[in-house]
């Protein structure tokens, strides 16, 4: 199985409990604090570890980041070309409501740290068929793209969050865009996942989408297929890991040789075990229980 370097960033995520948004001019009691291991790069990486690919992350803790480190270790993840730098730790603000839905105020800190120098010796440990996962919470996007898709590295692409960083990449390099809804709508200025699509298809012939929706399911489009699968009914508990651990999954069976109906019902299943807990690293399921999950659900469903 080839290599998975994700590229990308790592924070400390202070969630908060409120009962609704915090609205303008408001101040707002929290009915809890807890403060987790998470930033969309740890988690994408932590989520492809425990599905079962080989992962190696890269890039910059600050004050306080060891904890990150740790974790990463801790769920079987290279960390050789995570670098130390004099800056305050990369983190975000999250408030989880009353429905599970959340909002995030993200501080860039040591992520926003990489450089030319890293990118080079990062990339040299690995080599064309490997793979690369990219966020938008890091900066050195442009340039990590352009000399993996020099070096023939297959290229997987999260733009979240999407601004002007996110516009200037040259799509044309990756191989595989995973967004939602609102990061699609963004992109290309339509909402419905076909007209998505064809936008997409026709300004870059060679690349493959995925695109979620939430509880309205998510969607695989290649040049030679289009799949939908309908998201799991769970009850949700939190919402914040759970892009990034159906993004690991995907991967994961992707690089398994899955096809794409096999892939989104893998991710789909892990997705819902993950909104059934708080926290964003801490509810990343491991591949057993996702196994079990999907046995139990083929079981009832072939009744």
């Amino acid at each position: 199985m080839r290599k998975v370097l994700n590229f990308g960033s790592l924070n400390l995520d202070y969630v908060y409990q409120v009962p609704h948004f915090v609205q303008p001019g408001e101040t707002l009691h929290a009915a809890q604090q807890q403060v987790h291991c998470g930033g969309k790069g740890l988690n994408q990486s932590i989520a492809l570890s425990r599905a079962g690919a080989e992962v190696y992350h890269a890039g910059c803790v600050g004050e306080d980041g060891e904890r990150l480190v740790q974790e990463l270790r801790k769920n079987g993840v290279d960390t050789k070309h995570i670098a130390k730098v004099p800056a305050p730790q990369g983190n975000a603000v999250i408030q989880v409501d009353a429905n599970a839905e959340n909002c995030i105020l993200l501080f860039g800190g040591s992520n926003r740290m990489i450089t030319s120098r890293q990118i080079e010796t990062v990339l040299a440990d690995f080599a064309a068929g490997d793979w690369l996962v990219l966020q938008n919470e890091i900066n050195g996007m442009e340039e990590i793209l352009e000399k993996a898709f020099a070096k023939g590295m297959q290229i997987a692409l999260n733009p979240s969050p999407f601004d002007a960083d996110a516009q200037r990449l040259d799509y044309k390099k990756v191989t595989w865009l995973l967004v939602n809804r609102i990061e699609a709508e963004q992109i290309t200025g339509q909402t419905q996942p076909q007209q998505v699509w064809e936008t997409l298809h026709a300004a870059y012939p060679n690349l493959n989408l995925v695109l979620t929706q939430g509880s309205k399911g998510a969607d695989c489009f290649t040049a030679q297929s289009h799949t939908h699968r309908d998201a799991f009914r769970v009850e949700a508990v939190d919402t914040t890991a759970a892009g990034d651990t159906f993004t690991g999954y995907f991967l994961d069976s992707l690089l398994r040789g899955q096809d794409p109906a096999q892939c989104l019902e893998r991710a789909s299943c892990a997705s819902a075990i993950a909104v059934t807990r708080s926290g964003a690293a801490d509810s990343i399921p491991a591949a057993e229980e996702v196994e079990r999950w999907l046995a139990q659900f083929r079981a009832a469903r072939d009744k």
